[in-house]
């Protein structure tokens, strides 16, 4: 369970140098400079993330149940990664209505998608896991919306079309990884 608390620290970490305002990365880009920065934050990302797996991994070996989620919870967490996977795709699709409504709708993704994982498992480990990117995901958009108010961001208008395409390819990313994806990457079959 360390290495999967260690990796969470590490990794989130670093996602989250901009939560508590943006002087900690400020210093850190002017101490190391960019290059530095960008190398620094990517081993640091990717020593957290192998950790946070290997981790999550040996603690899904010696499970330790909380509770057991009604089996309704199963529905609720279809939906809302469905939801999550159009946050994911709005993110990426220029000029959609949902990114120019929403603003950041990466981060909702994220969070919608650990709020999914943690109504849907009762396990200690996936508490744990998915607790922790629910509340940094939680703390890193309303960071993200107070910087906005400071210093408005302008938002391209969206589209129709945009906006059609961005719920296609949510839906389709939603239904690769609920068929066949989760099973084939994460080791647990979320669909016969």
């Amino acid at each position: 369970m360390w290495f999967l608390v260690l990796g969470l620290f590490l990794f989130l970490g670093i996602h989250g140098l901009r939560i508590g305002g943006d002087g900690m990365r400020d210093g850190l880009l002017e101490h190391l400079g960019p290059a530095k920065f960008k190398i620094l934050y990517s081993l640091v990302s990717v020593l957290g993330f192998a950790m946070l797996i290997y981790g999550f991994g040996m603690a899904r070996d010696a499970p330790v149940l909380l509770w057991t989620p009604p089996p309704a919870m199963k529905h609720v967490a279809y939906l809302l990664t469905l939801v999550a996977m159009v946050l994911m795709a709005a993110a990426y699709v220029p000029r959609n209505a949902i990114k120019a409504k929403l603003h950041h709708p990466m981060v909702l993704s994220v969070k919608t998608w650990a709020l999914a994982h943690v109504l849907a498992n009762g396990m200690l480990a996936h508490l744990i896991l998915f607790g922790s990117i629910l509340l940094w995901s939680v703390l890193l958009f309303k960071a993200s919306r107070t910087r906005d108010k400071r210093a408005p961001v302008v938002y391209a208008s969206g589209n129709w079309g945009s906006t059609i395409l961005t719920l296609e390819i949510g839906i389709a990313l939603w239904l690769v990884l609920v068929a066949w994806a989760h099973g084939w990457l994460i080791g647990v079959q979320v669909m016969p």
